[in-house]
């Protein structure tokens, strides 16, 4: 998922260090002995004892960024739920750590939800999506016991309720409203407006219609509305306006069918700092636009206030995760540009590739040294497009030399592929001076193991 919306100016040399990167960085980055340390932990040394490319997570971080939405969104309301996207890294210990903070999980298939079963994670906490989930995954939904499920079609609709009659169960779902708003974001991660492929738009009636069925349907207890505008928004102004529209849309329901809306989740979207030039809006400012809004709308509609979700996932886990590389090949061609090839690249960072996405870099064995010279990142993969980092500053770098892509803890491992034959790396999370692999790193075998010929 990724946002390149303000035009980038030519990269210079900036002449910065390691320290002058906090802002893209975990928050227990620090520069030691010439070496850049994340979580008390001295990212040299751990890519030399496990190896490139790696991913760390920096669980103070990931903690911070949790507590940081509980605390500013509960202190204009008590009644509000965290669901952390796992779509944006997954994992045992990830599923763990949200369910430690008591925040909730949101899942998007059947294989995320299973983790969350394995992890422990409890199913009263756990929100479904997907807009096309299939017959075994909303059984398997069912049986678990998951808390919510986000109704995205009047198929899926249909289809859950006959599977929860059969089960003897009353599922509670969220309907899914596309409130029309075309989010200051990306295009390709634009999910708001009204040609969406995500759930049921206003325009001619089609997410009243939604509702009034929802109401019908035995097996199904129809707790409130859903919504999402977008990912990657730095634009406060978005969510207002949508905030706007769908607590209007709540009055609405309420004059038609006499249902009062109990839950409204507003989905994610908050943006990040990938650049330095990068200035997100804070989570203090974020929960006050979202709860005081709804607060503010449902107050002049008479409406009562609902209790509130809001999904983050970039915000939670992107600054807390970076990449660590060996330079494997520098190649300078006079003129142009000086490429610094490193052990990975598109398999397991495809956001720069798919959508342009930016970048900052450092040679984390030189971190206390200047950004003296600009170098694009390429990755080695057999495609001209595989690149990592595209003309950034950098360190004067030297073939052996760890280099340290940050902010690429959220969409990074969990769109990894194995292009090329290439194992997916290990992930490490780092800790007041610990390390641990959560995540193996792959091996051939691994490669091979659904093979059947």
């Amino acid at each position: 998922m990724g946002r390149p919306t303000t035009p980038r100016p030519p990269a210079v040399p900036d002449m910065k260090t390691g320290t002058d990167l906090a802002a893209v960085l975990p928050m227990t980055a620090e520069v030691k002995d010439g070496h850049l340390f994340v979580g008390g932990v001295d990212t040299v040394e751990l890519a030399r004892t496990q190896g490139t490319a790696l991913y760390v997570m920096d669980e103070a971080t990931i903690r911070h960024q949790l507590r940081e939405y509980v605390r500013w969104t509960r202190y204009h309301w008590k009644d509000v739920d965290v669901v952390y996207a796992g779509k944006a890294f997954m994992s045992l210990a990830m599923c763990r750590i949200v369910a430690e903070e008591g925040c909730c999980l949101d899942v998007s298939s059947g294989g995320e939800l299973a983790f969350a079963l394995r992890a422990g994670f409890p199913m009263e906490r756990i929100y479904v999506h997907g807009n096309n989930k299939t017959d075994q995954e909303l059984a398997e939904c069912l049986d678990a016991g998951v808390g919510r499920i986000v109704v995205d079609s009047f198929e899926e609709m249909e289809r859950l309720s006959a599977m929860a009659e059969e089960r003897g169960k009353r599922q509670r779902i969220l309907i899914r409203v596309t409130p029309g708003i075309a989010a200051d974001t990306h295009s390709y991660i634009q999910t708001g407006a009204e040609d969406s492929k995500f759930g049921f738009g206003m325009n001619e009636g089609l997410a009243m219609r939604a509702i009034k069925r929802a109401l019908e349907l035995p097996g199904l207890d129809l707790a409130g509305l859903h919504m999402h505008i977008g990912s990657q928004i730095f634009a406060l102004h978005s969510f207002s306006k949508a905030i706007e529209v769908i607590v209007h849309f709540m009055d609405e329901v309420r004059t038609e069918t006499g249902y009062v809306v109990r839950e409204l989740d507003t989905g994610g979207g908050l943006g990040i700092a990938y650049g330095l030039p990068d200035e997100p809006s804070t989570v203090k400012d974020y929960g006050k636009v979202i709860v005081d809004g709804i607060k503010e709308h449902v107050e002049e509609h008479g409406l009562p206030v609902p209790r509130m979700a809001v999904e983050p996932g970039r915000s939670i886990v992107a600054n807390a995760g970076v990449t660590l590389y060996t330079v494997g090949a520098i190649k300078e061609i006079p003129n142009i540009r000086t490429y610094v090839a490193v052990d990975g690249g598109m398999s397991d960072n495809i956001r720069t590739s798919l959508y342009d996405a930016h970048y900052e870099a450092l040679i984390a064995n030189k971190a206390d040294q200047p950004r003296e010279m600009v170098a694009t990142v390429a990755g080695k993969h057999c495609e001209s497009g595989d690149i990592i980092v595209n003309d950034a500053p950098l360190q004067c770098p030297e073939v052996g030399d760890i280099l340290c892509v940050c902010a690429t803890g959220a969409y990074c491992q969990s769109m990894s592929s194995n292009y090329n034959k290439q194992v997916r790396p290990a992930v490490v999370m780092v800790n007041d001076g610990e390390a641990r692999v959560i995540v193996r790193r792959e091996t051939y075998d691994d490669l091979m193991k659904c093979e059947v010929g």
